[in-house]
């Protein structure tokens, strides 16, 4: 498409390069406000933390390529970086020259959060022809619209080959408890904090969920799968629990910061996605903390989940959608 046939048109622009759990949620919501204001959806995954290219848009590096999410158009692969979004545009930072607009610090990102937080939860619309999402807009949809996000994508082939083999191995024929436990190994985790304030207190309490997990009826043999971003963690859990289920990767470095590192390479978003879908396929999951958005496709879709309290993080919650109560 020409620049000049995209001033017929107006965008949402959803700009990530966070983890994927941040990516698809922020996307559910760019996605609800172009379906709303009869806006086109571009997907503008370049600069990923994931890929150390920084042209490469890394949605169609993960996902096949779509054209439509629910009547809404979508843009999505490397022709991106030929158009030209029509002005102006909002947030207001965006009208700038491109040569002063190099650089946002991180004041301006989270002003730009609150503006857009403002424009998506309003019923009105803007009169920008190009609406840029460039901050982490978790909690800024319906469920419905994040659900609709993790219908409608569907995973590169060689990466769903490889769920399902991982499923029909591990999976398959069994009540799987899924464990996601975010520990951050040396990063800022923000909102995480508090979880982790006593890292001894926080793994027992994930071993106290993981029992009581495992104490509530199910109707076939019960195992573990686990998640991490930590050695420690898993070494911990291991030694607590050494039939659970853990797929091989690459950990970073003790206290060297996240896994969603372009060090790792595609291959370390690949994991991700892997460990993402598989825990959404479980049959409970546990999230700690339950401020990560990685496990939010699992928070949405598995029947049952146990999380701790955000006011009193020592106090499990479950939420039992399941029918494992009832007589077979």
């Amino acid at each position: 498409m020409l620049a000049g046939d995209l001033k017929r048109d107006r965008y949402v622009v959803s700009r990530r390069r966070t983890g994927f759990g941040d990516c698809l949620w922020s996307l559910a919501a760019a996605w609800r406000y172009a379906q709303r204001t009869g806006r086109t959806l571009a997907i503008d995954w370049r600069g990923s933390c994931y890929l150390n290219q920084p042209f490469t848009n890394a949605f169609t590096v993960f996902f096949e390529p779509i054209q439509d999410i629910a009547g809404v158009r979508v843009i999505c692969d490397d022709q991106i970086n030929q158009f030209s979004f029509p002005g102006p545009f909002f947030p207001s930072w965006w009208n700038k020259p491109s040569i002063e607009s190099v650089y946002r610090p991180d004041e301006q990102i989270f002003r730009e959060r609150d503006e857009l937080t403002e424009l998506l939860q309003a019923q009105d619309d803007t009169d920008a022809n190009t609406v840029v999402c460039d901050a982490c807009l978790m909690w800024r949809c319906d469920q419905a619209a994040e659900r609709q996000i993790f219908q409608s994508l569907n995973l590169r082939p060689e990466i769903q080959a490889r769920i399902h083999a991982i499923y029909q191995e591990h999976f398959k024929g069994r009540s799987i408890i899924g464990v996601h436990v975010r520990h951050g190994n040396g990063e800022d985790i923000m909102d995480h904090t508090p979880y982790w304030a006593d890292p001894e207190l926080a793994l027992r309490q994930v071993c106290t969920a993981i029992e009581k997990a495992k104490a509530l009826p199910h109707r076939r043999p019960v195992m573990v799968f686990l998640c991490t971003d930590s050695a420690q963690v898993r070494d911990h859990l291991l030694g607590v629990f050494p039939d659970l289920i853990t797929i091989p990767k690459c950990f970073q470095a003790a206290q060297a910061g996240p896994l969603h590192s372009a060090s790792l390479g595609v291959d370390g978003g690949i994991s991700a996605l892997t460990e993402m879908y598989l825990l959404a396929r479980c049959d409970t999951v546990i999230r700690f903390p339950p401020t990560s958005a990685f496990t939010r496709y699992a928070r949405l879709f598995v029947p049952r989940v146990i999380e701790f309290d955000l006011k009193n993080p020592t106090r499990l919650i479950l939420t039992d959608e399941s029918s494992e109560h009832e007589p077979a």
